[in-house]
């Protein structure tokens, strides 16, 4: 069955994922912000084993040597076909084998994104920012009692 145009002005918004109803002559629509698939990207890529952290930590120490700010976080676009084209950029923890681990997260956004939107992927771009060694936990951390309320009776 051949498509319809629409020869509105009031085209859908390149977020909007048509679902028919019951009735079959009108669409409804449901919109997903790029906000959302941004979120749905971040914690793809925290579930890889390997993954420091995405975005980078924001310490700012490279922005105050070089003068120059990073891209940092996610990216969220759509290609002419409506499939999502994302880039990624993360920091990854000392000693893992960065490629083979960057595949895992290609692989795991990839997976996470079309589950939870029904769209495709288009493309996933993995860029590393750094390598970070795990934060060490100090022993007085571990036995340190919970900050409480002082009494005042």
């Amino acid at each position: 069955m051949p498509s319809k145009k629409s020869t509105s002005d009031d085209t859908p918004d390149a977020h909007t994922i048509p679902t028919p109803t019951e009735d079959g002559d009108s669409v409804d629509s449901i919109r997903i912000a790029d906000s959302v698939v941004a979120s749905i990207v971040k914690m793809a890529c925290l579930e890889v084993d390997g993954v420091y952290s995405v975005g980078g930590s924001g310490d700012g120490f490279w922005e105050n040597m070089t003068g120059k700010k990073p891209g940092r976080g996610v990216v969220v676009e759509l290609d002419e076909a409506e499939n999502y084209v994302i880039e990624v950029h993360l920091e990854m923890r000392f000693g893992v084998e960065l490629a083979k681990t960057a595949m895992q997260v290609q692989q795991n956004v990839r997976d996470q994104v079309s589950r939870m939107t029904m769209k495709g992927v288009a493309k996933v771009e993995v860029i590393i920012d750094g390598v970070r060694l795990e934060a060490e936990k100090k022993p007085d951390d571990e036995s340190a009692p919970a900050w409480e309320h002082p009494h005042t009776d």
